[in-house]
């Protein structure tokens, strides 16, 4: 359904969506679990016409949601979800390697929930998000084109066309702890809405661990002395999960069928720079300062279920999703640009206790002409600018299942 849902009572599920729909629930226990799989592409085409393709592993976000009765009026439970993650794999040797040449990024969410039932028609809800996460990049540190420079200047006549030294950096965040409320309230016996709020919390690596690597044994004769003195050095890198505002109506026309339609807002502001900072007050100027800049962005959903039968419902959605990402900040390790996605699912009943759920939703990323990014060099001391054109696609299909007792 466009992933709607704050205006909707989804038993369970509604500890993520707006945790007050889940004191709607009219049974004493409620399972959800669902795995969903990303499959991307995004593509870079440069300034001379030259197509370059990322070779992406699929990524599984998770969810699972138990919910309990304690009360008529009083439910409880506990989430577990994957609220931010980023998977993306470039060539090792494409131009953008000294930018990004693979990342992978995963956040967990643990979130006991409160739902308490105010009225007959009015609903709040509050869970603590407690969430941990880890990140694994590789970036070039030194250009091919920067390392021949070097070379002629040598008085070297053998150009080389792979990145000469590339750094790893892997690391765990520690826990950060932030807040997830929300309210819902039956207008009508055909409409309700709901509001959310998720807070922002800053994930942290205190002590990730460096590792430098090398094109071929010539490159490591020429830079080791310079760039050896990362290898193993200890970092601290900082990121903000953004907050997440949602409101959202849902409208039931006839019995068998109900409208949904939610607006988000993300507070990616929060995102201005990539610090990460190694341990050593030797290795400063190796520090990185990217540059982001984002800016909030809002995120419209629209989605509509119908039942065919008692046992059968179908389900279709749209989601347009805004960028954040500014033009001239530009990074190549998430080319977030503004999206349309379309879904389409269905929840099939076998017996009257169980439901099996599906879904696909295909992501069109609208693309973007003449994105750049600005970098310094690290051996010729100069900044440099990457510009390039970016698409991205990406299916992403999902099966759950849910059990009502």
């Amino acid at each position: 359904m466009g992933h709607t849902g704050v205006a909707q009572k989804l038993g369970s599920e509604s500890m993520i969506f707006n945790p007050a729909g889940m004191a709607f629930m009219n049974k004493t226990l409620d399972f959800s679990g669902s795995v969903t799989g990303i499959f991307a592409d995004a593509k870079a085409t440069m300034p001379n016409g030259d197509v370059h393709r990322t070779s992406n592993d699929p990524s599984t976000p998770i969810a699972f949601n138990i919910g309990m009765s304690v009360y008529r009026n009083l439910k409880v439970g506990i989430s577990l979800y994957t609220p931010y993650g980023s998977g993306i794999k470039w060539l090792d040797n494409w131009p953008g390697a000294v930018l990004n040449q693979s990342v992978a990024l995963k956040t967990f969410t643990l979130q006991p929930t409160v739902s308490w039932r105010i009225l007959p028609n009015l609903s709040i809800g509050a869970g603590a998000m407690v969430t941990w996460g880890n990140v694994d990049l590789n970036k070039g540190l030194v250009s091919a084109e920067s390392f021949n420079a070097m070379l002629s200047a040598m008085g070297s006549a053998w150009p080389v066309n792979d990145v000469p030294a590339s750094i790893n950096l892997n690391g765990h965040a520690s826990v950060a702890v932030g807040l997830n409320v929300g309210a819902m309230w039956d207008i009508s016996r055909k409409v309700t809405v709901g509001a959310s709020f998720r807070s922002k919390m800053n994930m942290k690596v205190k002590h990730g661990n460096a590792a430098v690597r090398y094109a071929n044994t010539t490159a490591q004769a020429i830079l080791e002395s310079r760039l050896n003195i990362l290898d193993q050095a200890p970092f601290s890198a900082a990121m903000p999960c953004p907050y997440v505002m949602n409101a959202g109506i849902s409208y039931r026309p006839v019995e068998k069928l109900l409208l949904a339609f939610d607006v988000q807002l993300t507070g990616w502001n929060a995102y201005k720079q990539l610090n990460i900072e190694f341990l050593s007050d030797m290795l400063t100027d190796y520090n990185q300062h990217i540059p982001k800049h984002y800016r909030n962005s809002w995120t419209f959903k629209l989605g509509g279920q119908y039942s065919l039968t008692d046992r059968l419902d179908l389900r279709l959605g749209l989601m347009i999703d805004t960028t954040p990402v500014d033009k001239e900040y530009y990074n190549p390790e998430t080319p977030g640009m503004t999206k349309l996605s379309p879904s389409v699912g269905f929840s099939f009943s076998p017996v009257r206790f169980m439901s099996i759920n599906a879904s696909l939703l295909y992501v069109a990323g609208l693309g973007v002409d003449n994105a750049s990014v600005s970098y310094p060099d690290l051996l010729l001391n100069t900044q440099r600018t990457f510009t390039a054109d970016y698409t991205v696609r990406a299916w992403n299909p999902s099966i759950g299942l849910s059990f009502q007792f």
